[in-house]
């Protein structure tokens, strides 16, 4: 940074000389012993092929020790009810800011969620409609769907001297809907779905999941004495069905042990339907959608409120009105509202509603679930309360804020991120699209590759030096995808007539198959809900979507991909012992840190502390485990080992195994060769993530796969890699329909489907459908104009 060199001006202030953020010697997961200093004060972004160390440098080093230093200033009461964090694997970590972190993670998936509910525009317009709402119907809790109304009467004891009873009331007025208890939804359940009416409880009626003969769900009904177990369920009286189906919760003894007995249908209720969809594991999701019909509750219209908060109006607009309309519209309705009694609760409503229409966001509404946005999306909801924040000298941490933007949006993005610099604050980006690098103050390239292969600073300095440095992002930083000279003729199509889900507007289009087809269009014009709404994932669909693995410290590659399985047979096979024995989480597991590799340290008030387990080092498996071998390694070798590795050991040799050889080869195609297949799911990128979840989709039979959003988190380069693979995909027959912002990806199809001109109630029409050389010549619609300019037409 340029020093002052006049004589007349003053010594420096002590004060001042901290304008750089020092880090020395990370080694957070493979970061290799990484040292750098960052100007503060100005906009950073990383770079770097996915996996090569951006995230374990940005958050989990620098934005997790701000985090842990400012937990330290609290009280240890306090401290025991926030999340633990370890100090992360540094020497010295100097001129540390507060940092905000806005990250993709996907907003929380409770049916009761919503964006209004995630930001304060909620509870701005209860507070609002409590103010001026006409009738006059109570406090603001009874404008909010989370709140039930409630009536209760007893007797409390006051201790003052004498001790005596004294009478009280209780009331409170929520906005709940009683009906659908604030969900929108109500459920009608398929009994023939739940129990086999020819059977007994003891011939296995049941046949929920987790209702397993044996277990104590099942023996919950089979011994709790209200109905003979041997008795076929079609020949209980009216009294034992009931009690079988709806019975209240009963506490009793069950099996000599005491526990609460709860109708079949309440109970399946609390513990299944009371959880969003997408929250839910595989095998349950695909339970509910077949036993339950979620439909619009006929009481409150799916708004979710009651019938005197819909009543309750302001200008003749209930509450349930105005969370309704897009945001844009609902700026505007406010702006036209002067009552100078709530003035200043009208002020920040105003700028609430209208950083979302400043960030790209006004085509949502406020009663828009959570769970359903994208990753962009939820990472743009989290940016509004900061946009109007007073604070300077705070460090924002930003995770790819150009995630599901359209060209178009980045622009604005872009501003953004600079305004937050502007006002004096350090701005660091993770980030692949040249489009954002290009505005940085400073860039840092981690690699040179992923996982072992990355982990060091390539390169440090300007946008300029980065061009002409000699790395991967640097060689990459100008690569334009042409249009190709031909494309492939389609074998069929895919005819969508009156799509209406959501914004679209009556679609009818025809979605070529047996070639790559794109469909894109600004953010919000109705992209997911044509391919999503037009294509459930059934028979013949593959369908990948953006939702988020899950996976704990102990999940890896191998467990999610089902690569374990064969694995531990073929070990079992040529030792001839268990196949449980080579299960870290099984009967193989080191019973020192019970096959976590680690042994955790509880301190108290203090973060915990996580050292390497010293019986089985790090290794996760009893010793015994470790002396069977298969083809001259041992399981914990096996799972240390790369993808790459790992696909010659099981190719050909003794080691030779079809079934993993094929997973591994699929691990391979989508670029993770570098992954090691004991590596924990917890240390992987959002990109590996991505790419992990395409693989294992590629082992599901199907003929037509949707993809949404595959190049997220990629690096420019894995983006070729990416290419090649839709490309194997559609030469084998397959049909690839891709929803995707990224040029480079456009420029590759054999047909575009755009969508727009834009956003929520401007969107939702098709508005080009052709060659990419068509939009490119026609540049009719904005898609074409960035696509044109992309490519150098």
């Amino acid at each position: 940074m340029a020093k002052r060199t006049d004589p007349q001006t003053p010594a420096r202030h002590a004060a001042d000389s901290h304008d750089l953020i020092r880090v020395h010697g990370a080694r957070e997961n493979n970061l290799k012993d990484v040292s750098i200093e960052l100007p503060k004060r100005r906009l950073s972004v990383f770079t770097g092929v996915s996996g090569s160390g951006k995230s374990s440098l940005v958050f989990d080093t620098i934005a997790a020790e701000s985090q842990r230093l400012i937990n330290e200033t609290y009280s240890a009461f306090v401290q025991g009810f926030m999340p633990t964090l370890a100090r992360p694997e540094v020497d010295v970590l100097e001129g540390l800011t507060t940092v905000i972190t806005v990250d993709q993670q996907r907003m929380g998936a409770d049916p009761r969620s919503t964006v209004g509910t995630a930001t304060d525009a909620n509870a701005m317009l209860r507070i609002l409609f409590s103010r001026l709402g006409k009738p006059h119907i109570g406090p603001p809790s009874a404008y909010a769907f989370n709140v039930p109304s409630v009536r209760a009467a007893g007797a409390i004891t006051v201790e003052r001297g004498n001790k005596k009873a004294v009478k009280a009331t209780f009331n409170r007025t929520g906005g709940m809907c009683p009906r659908c208890e604030g969900r929108g939804s109500v459920t009608d359940l398929d009994l023939a779905q739940l129990y086999d009416d020819a059977k007994s409880l003891a011939e296995g009626a049941l046949t929920v999941p987790g209702y397993k003969a044996g277990g104590w769900n099942y023996r919950l009904y089979s011994e709790s004495g209200f109905f003979d177990p041997d008795k076929p369920i079609r020949k209980y009286t009216k009294k034992e069905l009931h009690d079988f189906l709806h019975r209240e919760p009963t506490r009793m003894k069950i099996a000599g042990i005491n526990m609460t007995y709860e109708g079949l249908i309440p109970r399946i209720q609390k513990s299944m339907l009371a959880k969003d969809k997408e929250a839910m594991q595989p095998h349950i999701r695909t339970f509910v959608e077949r036993a339950v019909a979620f439909t619009t509750c006929p009481d409150c219209d799916g708004t979710r409120l009651s019938e005197g908060a819909r009543a309750s109006k302001i200008k003749r607009i209930s509450i349930a009105d105005a969370c309704a309309m897009e945001i844009r519209d609902l700026a505007a309705w406010v702006g036209g509202l002067t009552e100078p009694s709530v003035a200043p609760l009208l002020t920040a409503l105003r700028h609430t509603l209208d950083s979302f229409v400043e960030i790209g966001l006004g085509y949502l509404s406020l009663d828009r679930p959570a769970g359903t946005l994208s990753g962009g999306e939820a990472q743009r909801v989290k940016m509004i309360r900061h946009l109007g924040s007073s604070l300077t000298d705070t460090t924002y941490v930003f995770d790819e804020p150009t995630t599901g933007l359209h060209p178009h949006d980045i622009q604005r993005m872009n501003e953004l991120l600079l305004r937050l610099r502007d006002k004096g604050n350090t701005v660091l980006v993770v980030e692949h699209k040249p489009e954002t690098i290009t505005i940085a103050d400073h860039v840092v390239d981690l690699g040179p590759g992923a996982g072992s292969g990355g982990g060091s600073v390539c390169f440090e300095g300007t946008v300029e030096e980065l061009r002409a440095s000699g790395t991967v992002t640097g060689r990459h930083f100008d690569d334009r995808a042409t249009l190709k000279e031909a494309v492939r003729k389609p074998t069929g199509a895919l005819e969508v007539r009156g799509a209406s889900a959501h914004n679209l507007r009556d679609v009818d289009v025809d979605i070529p198959l047996g070639v790559l087809a794109v469909v894109t269009g600004v953010a919000g014009s109705g992209k997911s809900s044509l391919v999503h709404g037009s294509i459930p994932a059934g028979e013949g669909v593959v369908s990948v979507d953006q939702s988020p693995i899950r996976g704990s410290r102990r999940s890896n590659p191998a467990t999610y991909t089902g690569l374990l399985d064969p694995i531990r047979k073929a070990f079992a096979k040529a030792n001839d012992v268990k196949p449980a024995l080579f299960s870290a989480n099984s009967e193989g597991a080191c019973p020192t840190c019970n096959g976590a590799g680690v042994v955790y340290t509880d301190l108290a008030m203090m973060a915990g502390v996580a050292t390497t387990c010293e019986d089985c080092e790090g290794k996760r498996f009893d010793a015994s485990v470790l002396e069977y071998h298969l083809g001259g390694r041992d399981i914990s070798e096996v799972l240390e080992m790369s993808v790459a590795e790992a696909e010659e050991f099981f190719g050909d040799g003794a080691a030779h195994t079809p079934a993993a050889h094929r997973i591994v080869r699929r691990l391979a195609d989508v670029g993770l060769g570098y992954l090691k297949l004991g590596q924990p799911l917890t240390t992987l990128s959002g990109g590996e993530r991505q790419r992990l979840k395409l693989a294992t989709h590629m082992a599901e039979k199907g003929g037509v796969y949707v993809l949404d959003e595959p190049t997220a988190g990629l690096h420019l380069a894995d983006v070729e890699h990416l290419l090649g693979l839709l490309d194997r995909l559609v030469d084998a027959g397959k049909s690839v329909i891709v929803v995707e912002h990224h040029q480079a990806v456009m420029a590759h199809a054999d047909w575009i489907i755009d969508l727009g001109p834009g956003a929520g109630h401007d969107g939702g029409t098709v508005v080009f459908e052709g060659t990419p050389a068509d939009l490119v010549a026609a540049r009719s619609t904005l898609t074409g104009e960035h696509l044109a300019e992309y490519v150098g037409a």
